[in-house]
């Protein structure tokens, strides 16, 4: 008799992936600039950490805030006792203030439609709760994050049918993916409740386009379903094109907010991105549809946000001079950071995505692959993990749909450890494949020779494959 629940014991968590499994390598041996100076490097972490300063630095100039105190009076018995789980009024004011200047003020939001959640996680999968029965399914582009077969599937029992993108377009949705998709669908049974699409792309560090917006809009009114637009990387929109959020492409097609379509829109957010705040725990659905919104505030129960932390951030967010010096900055020195990375890769003879949003870069090691395979793709991510002591995701935990690709993060590390990433992966190109010096993709003719051998000899010292399985190949 089994005694234990289906969630217990059914292996569809994904923490078996490559992507996890990456982590629990770098934890066990963590670089430390002093202290473990051959440790693997952590390129597997989207956490921006590049303007906690400033946030640090208005905590300073604002005790009030942090102490629970309001006017020199302490509020610390106000947010300790019992919360209603809507959530504090000043605080929903303060987010959708915020959701809406780093949209350019292009678009409102109602903090009535807002409902607040512990985190990103769990407002994917309030949302997947509320529009979805298990058995039924949900469109998902590729590449897409390894984290959402934990969040969409693993509580919920719905499935996830791949939109399969390629590089043959910047990975951009097509409408022959869509239908594919769809159909794909319908062989196995399954009834489509909606697309999920991150926009700005996380693995890609890209934003939809305007067109690829419409795309979607068209396809899900088509369908009767809905679209759930995951926006927690807005405001890391860097460079142009510029972030278009799926509410400005409602306003612009002039939606009825009363249309169905209108009430088939739904949008996640968080703080933990664009702020640098995953610790803090705070993520945030927001509809058009009252029942979805009304569902998904009961629903937010069993994960709600501290009072003291609403409180906080309340403080913090209204203050407009932070806001803007912030988003500004952040912009800035994530454009830096990544100009530094795509610098490094092609000095080591590495090219990318042209990316202009997000925490990391979507690599194209390609040309490294002793052949165009998955297994080729392993080795060499096992080989950069191992010896290069580089965290990086491979694309098959993505679920993309072609061997070579690699998301390599950036924003999780001081300057000086992304120089000495850098310096290693260019060594480890240099010596593996026998090229003197790299200075672009071009090279890669002169890999072929030597990569083979060399990895071949080096996979054969592992004895972990069958610990790495690729989902889905």
């Amino acid at each position: 008799m089994r005694m234990l629940s289906r969630n217990a014991t059914f292996n569809s968590h994904g923490q078996d992936s490559s992507y996890f499994l990456g982590w629990q390598e770098y934890e066990k041996n963590p670089y430390h600039e002093v202290h473990n100076t051959n440790g693997i490097i952590q390129m597997g972490l989207a956490e921006n950490q590049l303007c906690l300063d400033l946030l640090e630095s208005w905590l300073a100039k604002n005790p009030e805030a942090a102490a629970f105190k309001k006017n020199g009076e302490s509020i610390f018995a106000e947010l300790a006792l019992f919360q209603d789980y809507h959530g504090l009024p000043a605080f929903k004011k303060a987010m959708v203030d915020f959701m809406a200047e780093i949209r350019g003020n292009k678009v409102t939001f109602d903090p009535n439609h807002l409902v607040l959640t512990a985190g990103a996680t769990s407002a994917n999968e309030t949302f997947i709760f509320c529009l979805a029965d298990p058995g039924e399914a949900v469109l998902i582009p590729t590449p897409y994050y390894p984290g959402f077969d934990r969040d969409l599937k693993w509580r919920t029992g719905v499935e996830i049918v791949p939109i399969h993108c390629t590089s043959s377009n910047g990975f951009q949705i097509t409408e022959t993916a869509l239908e594919e998709a769809y159909q794909e669908a319908e062989k196995r049974n399954l009834r489509v409740k909606g697309v999920l699409v991150t926009n700005p792309s996380n693995p890609l560090g890209t934003t939809m386009t305007r067109n690829e917006l419409y795309l979607l809009l068209s396809f899900v009114e088509d369908k009767g379903i809905h679209l759930i637009s995951d926006e927690i990387y807005s405001g890391t929109a860097f460079s142009s094109p510029s972030f278009i959020s799926v509410m400005e492409v409602l306003k612009d097609r002039d939606c009825d907010e009363n249309s169905e379509v209108w009430q088939r829109v739904h949008v996640v957010y968080s703080l933990s991105k664009d702020l640098g705040l995953p610790g803090f725990r705070v993520g945030a659905i927001y509809s058009n549809d009252d029942v979805v919104v009304a569902a998904a505030t009961k629903m937010s129960s069993f994960g709600l946000v501290s009072s003291q932390t609403q409180h906080l951030l309340s403080a913090m967010l209204s203050d407009k001079k932070l806001t803007k010096n912030y988003i500004a900055e952040n912009h800035k020195r994530l454009k830096q950071r990544q100009k530094n990375l795509v610098s490094g890769l092609q000095k080591a003879g590495i090219s990318c995505l042209n990316g202009n949003a997000g925490l990391f870069c979507w690599v194209d090691m390609r040309h490294l692959l002793r052949s165009n395979t998955f297994e080729a793709e392993m080795e060499l991510w096992k080989k950069i993990v191992y010896e290069v002591h580089l965290n990086i995701s491979p694309g098959s935990s993505c679920h993309c749909t072609e061997p070579g690709w690699f998301r390599v993060c950036f924003a999780n590390l001081p300057e000086r450890t992304l120089d000495l990433a850098m310096q290693r992966l260019k060594a480890f190109v240099g010596e593996y494949y026998n090229v003197p010096e790299v200075n672009g993709r071009s090279q890669s003719s002169h890999l072929s020779h030597s990569r083979g051998q060399s990895l071949t000899k080096w996979v054969s010292r592992l004895s972990f494959d069958d610990r790495c399985p690729i989902h889905g190949r």
